[in-house]
């Protein structure tokens, strides 16, 4: 009997089985485009609404929490770079229930979101044309990015970097056209609207009041929603401890342009008074200039922000099922992977899973949106919650001696960790001021229900798999080779029969 240590370029870290087909520059711009979503190119019309010119304060101070969540994310990644790593690292530092909770929760936040992004990808398309109904646009949208996601990792990424070029570029262009509207030489003036004094004129910064202000935040915190997609990628990422620190480093500077640079010229372009709920910022200022067919232009990058958000969700959705079945927490069929090494069980399931999405705008295509984003709502922030959480028992181990430090650690931490927690705290206590975020808290009560339900029956009807945590199939540690620290997935190695 022969033990083959299956590991990554590096030889440093296991590969999971999965094909290292993404390379640095796909993950950069996984990372770049995972937070630009529908959140900030249509959800936006309804924050400025609500906030006012504050809402830049706004998405400056979640995108520091959110930039805290992923140094934590970074720091667990780091020290074992895995896909799947949210439900990985909660089984770990936080106990089974915690990892099979996590892990299910964050498969139904992208399930949901797929679902809600494909109906949002109908009502684009009927911009062009309104005769097609919602549901038929999302058949076909799902159909698609199913059959990208099955074909191979690479296929993903490539369709993924295009996606994120083109949300990438609309901001980067509006930002820069904003800029020059608003300069002295361009020939428009206070006198004309586009001035620096519309932050302030229109009844101040905090115009609509500080809780008005305050309120806003639990719109802010799910535009960032997919942020943290780059952890999932782990496993198939070329030379992840180098590439995924890139990324995260990656995460101010892309709030600081793409969330808090965009808000500031959009609301210095024109009042605030001239956004509202149901607009797109975008159309507006790109109309406002002049620029033709800017309407036209604006909705087909949305179309491409609720595509690329659905792609994305497919392809994390299979890796997530995998790694449940791997921990014995699904069915142990989820854990094969397709001849083009990927989880084709998963990807189906999930896909199948998302019809509910077609169906659900087939019967009631006006209230569909609502329906289906409530899971997502509540579950992300549990998501977040967990990764810190994880990060701070990660640390107090490393502070026992149980597991080596890291070199990628949270700048501040533990406080800026606290602060991080607190934040989401209050952002799942202002759900319960908004008649929509109540929604969102019963149906999260009932998905945690159903959660809890589920692992009772599952883990007394199916007794757990031994997890060796590599300890079982590791190469004996000899002078020249240092023992690794103990890893969960006995899948890292491949025990291969020799006669």
């Amino acid at each position: 009997m022969s033990i083959e240590h299956d590991s990554d370029a590096s030889g440093v870290e296991p590969n999971e089985g999965y094909q290292r087909g993404l390379t640095a520059r796909t993950v950069q711009m996984i990372a770049i485009g995972g937070a630009i979503g529908t959140g900030l190119f249509y959800g936006s019309g309804a924050a400025i609404e609500e906030a006012g010119p504050a809402l830049i304060l706004a998405y400056a101070l979640a995108g520091l929490a959110i930039f805290v969540v992923m140094r934590a994310l970074g720091e667990l990644l780091i020290y074992r770079p895995i896909s799947g790593g949210i439900s990985e690292y909660a089984d770990e530092f936080l106990g089974r229930f915690a990892g099979f909770s996590q892990g299910w929760t964050y498969w139904a936040v992208w399930t949901t979101t797929c679902m809600a992004e494909i109906t949002v990808a109908g009502k684009y398309v009927n911009y062009w044309w309104p005769s097609i109904p919602v549901w038929v646009t999302a058949l076909v949208a799902l159909g698609v990015l199913f059959g990208a996601n099955l074909i191979s990792v690479g296929l993903f990424g490539r369709a993924e970097f295009w996606f994120s070029t083109i949300k990438v570029t609309a901001i980067l262009g509006m930002i820069v056209i904003g800029i020059g509207v608003l300069l002295p030489i361009s020939g428009l003036g206070p006198e004309t609207g586009p001035s620096v004094a519309n932050l302030w004129n229109d009844g101040g910064f905090f115009a609509t009041g500080f809780s008005n202000a305050l309120l806003s935040l639990q719109i802010v915190m799910f535009a960032y929603v997919g942020v943290e997609l780059v952890g999932v990628t782990a496993g198939e990422a070329e030379n992840p401890r180098v590439t995924l620190r890139k990324a995260i480093n990656s995460v101010p500077f892309r709030i600081g342009i793409f969330y808090v640079g965009a808000m500031a010229v959009i609301v210095s372009v024109r009042s605030w008074k001239d956004y509202h709920a149901g607009e797109s910022p975008f159309v507006s200022v790109f109309s406002y200039i002049g620029i033709p067919g800017a309407a036209g232009i604006v909705n087909f990058i949305l179309l491409t922000a609720a595509l690329s958000s659905c792609n994305s969700g497919i392809y994390s959705t299979g890796r997530m099922l995998r790694s449940l079945a791997h921990s014995g927490d699904a069915p142990k069929q989820l854990t094969r992977l397709s001849k083009r090494r990927v989880p084709a069980l998963g990807i189906c399931a999930s896909a199948a899973m998302m019809v509910i999405g077609v169906v659900v705008n087939a019967l009631d295509p006006k209230h569909a949106f609502a329906y289906i984003t409530a899971v997502s709502t509540v579950g992300i922030i549990v998501i977040w919650a967990t990764i810190l959480l994880c990060q701070m028992a990660f640390r107090r181990k490393v502070a026992r001696g149980e597991l080596p430090a890291s070199d990628y650690r949270v700048p501040g931490a533990p406080v800026t960790t606290w602060l991080a927690l607190a934040f989401l705290a209050l952002v799942f206590v202002l759900l319960f001021f908004d008649e929509d975020g109540r929604v969102a808290l019963v149906v999260g009560a009932v998905w945690f229900a159903c959660v809890g339900i589920g692992y009772l029956a599952w883990t007394r009807s199916r007794p757990r798999p031994v997890r060796s945590r590599g300890l079982s199939a590791r190469p004996t540690p000899t002078s020249s080779t240092p023992p690794r620290p103990p890893r969960r997935s006995s899948r890292s190695y491949t025990v291969t029969a020799t006669l």
